[in-house]
């Protein structure tokens, strides 16, 4: 594999905030998370059903269909992915999880944002809250049978609902041509 140019560019901070950095290194423009934040996204699958959470989305302008999902290291750093995973689905969704496990590192728009996520499986579910977030966050939890899934994701995007790019992966049988 041959190099792009910018590979070797200096990397510059144009714009930093709270949580984010942009940045430019050569002829790229990027985000990225700022003071070292990372993000844990929690498949949540367990007895024919998945856990999904709402919310209002900024820079969507409108609510979005998401796995439930939170920053690791935004409160206190050095916090662990498992950690955060298991305290943000119980927050978001109201359900806590008996185990938790990393599925690996990924990358949703590498094009324009650097930011990664682990994604962690929770099992061993129990109902223990009605979920919704912490004050302020407005999050709608849902617990959505999976072979009623597509029905659903599509009744959401008929309402006006955003669907995350993760929620892919939920739909792959439905989206592949069968072999």
């Amino acid at each position: 594999m041959t190099l792009p140019p910018d590979h070797d560019a200096p990397v510059e901070t144009m714009w930093e905030g709270r949580y984010i950095v942009a940045k430019k290194r050569g002829r790229w423009e990027y985000v990225a998370r700022a003071r070292g934040i990372r993000a844990a996204v929690i498949l949540a699958v367990e007895d024919g059903h998945v856990l999904l959470v709402e919310q209002y989305r900024v820079p969507l302008g409108r609510a979005c269909l998401e796995l439930p999902a939170g920053l690791i290291g935004d409160e206190a750093a050095g916090e662990d992915a498992l950690a955060s995973a298991a305290r943000e689905l119980e927050e978001e969704t109201g359900w806590r999880p008996a185990h938790v496990e990393s599925l690996g590192q990924f990358h949703s728009s590498p094009g324009m944002v650097s930011e990664s996520f682990t994604l962690v499986r929770a099992t061993g579910l129990t109902r223990v809250s009605d979920g919704g977030g912490v004050a302020g966050e407005g999050i709608t939890p849902y617990r959505v049978a999976l072979d009623a899934l597509p029905a659903f994701i599509a009744a959401r995007r008929a309402a006006g609902v955003a669907v995350d790019v993760r929620l892919m992966l939920l739909l792959a049988d439905a989206l592949l041509p069968p072999p």
